[in-house]
């Protein structure tokens, strides 16, 4: 545990579950690839005597044999006296319970269930198994923890967190667990003896979102361009077809998660409901509602309230930086190799696309702004805004937005660049121009600041001394807190 990075509430959430004098049922949920895994195989290392995990796409047969097979090795059953694959997974959790009860109950242990939603097929009955195996005898050991864990994050709230069944407010514990932030993805680099300058691990961020696993295949001694024209423009390069396997392995029936994706690629500013069944050709309902909530669930895209307005009209932007950078560059990309991915250094997309992940990166870190900004203690809420010009009057969109209970509003504008930003007279009237909008269509009367929040700084000139209250540089997003 000395070299683990981050995640102390998660390991503090399982130490509890372990601790508990009663029995405990943990459900872990999460995009694929953040480390759910790893996570429970390292906390409970010494504790853990039964592991399985469910294949996706897989007859029932099969996985019930591999359930036997897991038994045998776990349990370390002699060869001669084996018990006969199970039939259905009542057998298998029956099978199950009797190993346990050989083995004694005792002493704590830990039971893990990996990919927990992949067992659950059409008709296989896993669900109704499993709900009768932790109520009528699991839940009466106090010495047991059984954790179950999924990557199918809607899936998991849905069967598992918000059961309606059986397992209805069974869940003793539960662990959201998200990809790294800045300051966790700096320590996970210089773990691996990678350390680079702010603005790199920017870049690197923009690329892998802090997906751990992604992460892993950074290499010491690289500069970030040769790192990304390794990972995604070479043919057999780690993240070259990541995005073609993430969504199917996730959804099953992906194609609508997909074209959400896709559309909200191509609007840096976001979609509201009504833009998303326009763009994509949705008929309105519940199958929308439920795509938009399996996607916000695994982190791929996250709804901001518009200032002022109801939640319906929320606006939805893709954040998760891997698929957004997929979409941009790699996916129809003729170039490959070395120097692929300097050749777009130039291009309108490129600095589209970097300005555009700088703010998905700093709207995550809305903790370590208010931090920044000395307001850490202050209720706030954080929301985007926009109001689209009408004839002759003036439209505006602010990057982010922090409501605060003591009657201040920030208005940040958001810049990437590769240095200090020279603010000039154009730049002054145009942020005036967005708070003097905000104050006439919202009516608010708060005191409302210019908030500047950009990678090296802007310099102290007139223009910036007449127009900006706050400026924050990228360091700040680096904070632990």
């Amino acid at each position: 545990m000395e070299n683990f990075i981050g995640r102390e509430n998660e390991i503090n959430l399982l130490r509890d579950a372990f601790a508990s004098q009663e029995a405990a049922l943990v459900a872990v949920y999460g995009r694929r690839r953040v480390g759910k895994t790893y996570l429970v195989r390292t906390v409970f290392e010494k504790e853990l005597v039964f592991e399985f995990t469910g294949a996706n796409r897989t007859q029932l047969a099969t996985q019930l044999d591999n359930f036997h097979a897991s038994l045998l090795a776990a349990f370390k059953v002699n060869i001669g006296f084996q018990p006969a694959v199970p039939e259905n997974w009542s057998q298998a959790f029956r099978l199950l319970i009797h190993f346990l009860e050989e083995k004694g109950m005792e002493q704590k242990q830990v039971l893990f269930l990996d990919e927990f939603p992949w067992l659950d097929q059409k008709k296989s009955g896993f669900l109704s198994a499993f709900d009768h195996f932790w109520n009528s005898w699991a839940s009466k050991q106090r010495h047991l923890v059984v954790v179950l864990c999924g990557s199918a994050a809607s899936w998991m709230i849905r069967n598992v967190v918000r059961n309606k069944g059986g397992l209805h407010n069974r869940i003793t514990h539960r662990i959201r667990l998200v990809p790294f932030n800045l300051h966790e993805t700096a320590l996970f680099l210089k773990s691996k003896r990678i350390q680079l300058r702010p603005y790199d691990l920017l870049q690197a961020y923009m690329i892998t979102g802090g997906v751990p696993h992604y992460l892993k295949h950074f290499l010491a001694g690289e500069s970030i361009p040769q790192t990304i024209d390794r990972l995604c423009f070479t043919k057999d390069g780690a993240l070259r077809n990541e995005f073609k396997d993430l969504y199917p392995a996730l959804f099953g029936k992906a194609d609508k998660h997909i074209a959400v994706i896709r559309s909200l690629a191509g609007k840096a500013s976001g979609m509201t409901r009504n833009e998303i069944i326009a763009s994509c050709q949705f008929k309105s309902g519940g199958t929308l509602s439920k795509v938009l909530e399996e996607l916000e669930e695994s982190n791929f895209i996250s709804a901001y309230p518009q200032f002022g307005k109801s939640v319906k009209e929320a606006v939805f932007k893709l954040t998760d930086e891997y698929s957004l950078f997929y979409l941009k560059f790699v996916e129809n990309s003729k170039a490959k190799g070395a120097g692929a991915w300097q050749s777009y250094a130039n291009e309108q997309a490129w600095l589209s696309w970097r300005g555009f992940a700088f703010e998905n990166i700093c709207l995550k870190h809305i903790a370590q702004i208010k931090k920044a900004l000395g307001i850490s203690g202050v209720y706030t809420e954080e929301s985007v805004w926009r109001y689209l010009s009408k004839g002759s009057e003036t439209g505006a969109q602010i990057d982010l937005l922090i409501d605060r209970q003591d009657n201040c509003v920030n208005l940040f504008e958001i810049k990437f660049y590769k240095s200090e930003w020279a603010m000039d007279k154009n730049n002054a009237a145009q942020l005036e121009a967005k708070r003097e909008v905000f104050r006439k269509k919202t009516g608010t009367k708060k005191t409302v600041f210019i908030s500047l929040l950009t990678t090296y700084g802007a310099k102290r000139n007139e223009y910036f001394l007449q127009t900006v209250q706050n400026q924050l540089t990228m360091d700040v997003l680096f904070e632990r807190v």
